[in-house]
């Protein structure tokens, strides 16, 4: 099993949080495309949308709806995070500022597009296996798996990769965390 230096930062980050910020989303980075961390600290108090995404992928088209929500709540405090993942079925064949491009220019994304991150597997990222702790059993079992983080830094909600980002369960769970001030 091989440790990749950003899973080993995200560890540290964690355990120098202590026991207080450890069960915080705020806890944990991904990498930008373009290098450099995409902090979910820059984002505390606000509530986060993050997908793991694919950009070959069958729902692929969920990118519009994404884009929706990140329009219609962004300047309310949601932001929307897609995480890019090799790990169904490959179907994110390209890999740093070309996954970025490519959702932007076939999808219209415009909100923070992390780089190429495993999800799940013998060496998930540290956020998805602090996920799979705070929801057991609501894991990503494929692309477009969505996880509501809370103002709080808990993870609000996971929804399954089939529940459109339309839904009113995402729409009415985003709508009551924008409440929460």
């Amino acid at each position: 099993m091989t440790i990749r230096r950003r899973d080993c930062l995200a560890m540290l980050a964690v355990l120098a949080a202590g026991p207080a910020r450890a069960g915080e989303a705020a806890a944990f980075s991904f990498d930008r495309p373009e290098g450099g961390p995409l902090a979910l600290s820059a984002y505390a108090g606000k509530p986060i949308l993050i997908v793991n995404t694919a950009t070959a992928c069958g729902y692929a088209p969920q990118f519009a709806g994404l884009q929706g929500l990140w329009t219609r709540f962004g300047e309310r405090g949601l932001t929307v995070i897609a995480v890019p993942s090799p790990d169904f079925g490959n179907q994110e064949p390209l890999d740093g500022a070309a996954i970025a491009e490519a959702a932007r220019k076939n999808h219209g994304v415009t909100f923070p597009v992390a780089d190429k991150t495993h999800v799940r597997g013998p060496a998930p990222h540290p956020f998805y296996r602090w996920a799979a702790e705070q929801k057991p059993g609501q894991t990503p079992q494929w692309n477009f798996h969505k996880y509501l983080v809370g103002r709080d830094g808990s993870l609000r909600a996971a929804f399954a990769t089939q529940i459109d980002p339309s839904d009113p369960r995402i729409v009415s769970a985003i709508v009551a965390e924008l409440g929460q001030a």
